[in-house]
Order: structure tokens, then sequence, then C-alpha cells
């Protein structure tokens, strides 16, 4: 099994060491499994419990106070799921993972989402708080209690942050993509960005696999993970492919984003225009 992971695209982390140890340990677990599909989930689970990530426990904290999860996944024989704006679920790619097998639809937002990871046994009411968040928001001034229209100026002013983790993997044959995300920074409550919408934040065909993370709403316009997986199959290598769609993405947006991407062949290709992104690769 071939696994490359994420930690999300964005400044140079006070602790990169640390961080680096947990996407090593996030890539054995997805190494580990039987095929690519177990693997992706495995390997975000992992990034997911740490809150040295934004995704799960540490996520972003949204314009009421509160936090939520989003993820999607996606296999190469066109199965996909994803699930939104999950208060308390700390492993989204599991409820994401649930509607991609077990429903005939693509995308479950909110409580229902939250009903459904709780009718197959995924833990919720979860505390997602880390003791960084917590200070932070603490530091933030609080406008929860407000109306939506006053919270706008205070959403223009603060929302920010654009971390995400993510996880691609192949055994030769079939891929798998999935990337999960606690969200922006004083984003206004209910945001969703790209991480599940279907070619933005993650894609997957029988050639290639991708995960994206940046500025969810650039990303989303710009159909990120779709087109650096369309870039393979137009006959870049994967490495080609992930610089040329971000100098692109740069180009035309103006914003900051990272990809990951791995094809059939287990060939693996990264890029960013941000500060950094701290990734993890292993083959077996």
């Amino acid at each position: 099994m071939n696994v490359l992971v994420h930690g999300g695209a964005g400044g140079t982390p006070a602790e990169p060491a640390q961080r680096q140890a947990v996407l090593d340990r996030a890539v054995s677990a997805g190494t580990d499994a039987d095929t690519p599909m177990a693997a992706i989930v495995e390997a975000v689970r992992v990034l997911e419990s740490d809150p040295q990530f934004n995704a799960g426990v540490g996520s972003a904290v949204q314009s009421d106070g509160q936090i939520r999860t989003d993820a999607g996944v996606m296999y190469s024989d066109g199965t996909t799921g994803a699930a939104c704006s999950m208060l308390g679920v700390e492993h989204a790619v599991d409820v994401a993972q649930v509607v991609a097998e077990q429903t005939p639809h693509i995308l479950i937002s909110g409580d229902h989402a939250v009903e459904l990871a709780r009718a197959n046994e995924i833990e919720t009411n979860c505390d997602l708080w880390s003791e960084q968040s917590r200070q932070r928001w603490a530091e933030t001034p609080d406008r929860s209690d407000e109306g939506i229209t006053e919270q706008l100026a205070w959403v223009r002013d603060q929302f920010g942050g654009i971390d995400t983790v993510g996880a691609v993997a192949t055994d030769g044959t079939h891929l798998a993509a999935a990337t999960s995300t606690g969200g922006r920074w004083a984003a206004l409550a209910g945001r969703v960005g790209d991480v599940p919408q279907v070619g933005s934040g993650f894609y997957a065909t029988e050639r290639a696999a991708a995960s994206a993370t940046g500025a969810g709403e650039a990303i989303a316009r710009y159909g990120l993970a779709r087109r650096v997986v369309d870039a393979i199959e137009d006959g870049d290598d994967p490495e080609t492919a992930a610089q040329r769609t971000i100098r692109g993405f740069g180009t035309e947006t103006g914003e900051e984003a990272g990809v990951i991407v791995i094809d059939d062949d287990g060939r693996t290709g990264t890029a960013f225009n941000s500060e950094g992104m701290q990734t993890a690769v292993q083959e077996r």
C-alpha cells in the first residue's frame, strides 16, 4: 500500500518535529490497512485525534462559539461520501465513509449527519476544544450572542486560517482520497468550505487521487483537487501536475493552498504556495 498524508497548508508550526511525528504515525496506520479505502480513513483518524491539526480535536471555532467538523472521501470506482457542519464529531472522516458506503447520497449535513454518526456508533458529543483554541477564543472579542447581521462585520475582521488534513492511497489497482477539517477561524456559523465538496477538497478516479488544503472558498471556486487529477489524466506525472496546478491556482486566485496526489503506479506529488505544508509518505 502506498500512502501519502498532509497536515495542512499554512504557516510554519511552532513544533514541526512533533507534528511530523504524528504525520509519520498517521501514514503508518494507513499503510497497515487492507485497502486504500481503509488506509485513508485510518490515516486521517490519527490526525483528527491530535490537537496540533485543524481537524477533529483542535478544530477552528465559528462565530457562535461552536466547533463544527467536515470531511469527504472518494474511491476510484466513484463511490463518494461527505459530511459537514457536525457539532461534537471528532472523526468526521468516519461519517463521510458511512455516507459513501451506506447511503445513496453524497453529502449529509448538520444535525442529521450527527444523527447518522450516532446510529453507526461513531462517537458524538466530543470535546473538540484544544488548549490553544480555548486560549485564542478567550482572547477574541465575543460576538456569539449577537444577531447574524451584527456578526458579519466581526467575521470579516476575524476570519482566517487555512489548515486541513488529508490522505491519498493506492494498492496499485484501487485509489482513494480523504480530507477532513475543522474549518477556518471565526467563520460565520454554518459556513462550509471546500473540504466536503467533491472535486474541491478531494477527488479520485481510476488514474489518480488528490486531497487539497488551503483557502477553502478559493479552492471551491477553482476545483483544485479535480484539476490536479485531470492534469494526470492528461499525461502529467503527479509531481508536475501538483506543481502546475498550484501555480495556476495562485495566479488565478491570489490565495494560498496545497495539494497531495497519488497515481495508480504509486507515484506521488506534493505542492503548496503557503509558508509550509508538512507531509509524510510510506510504501509497502
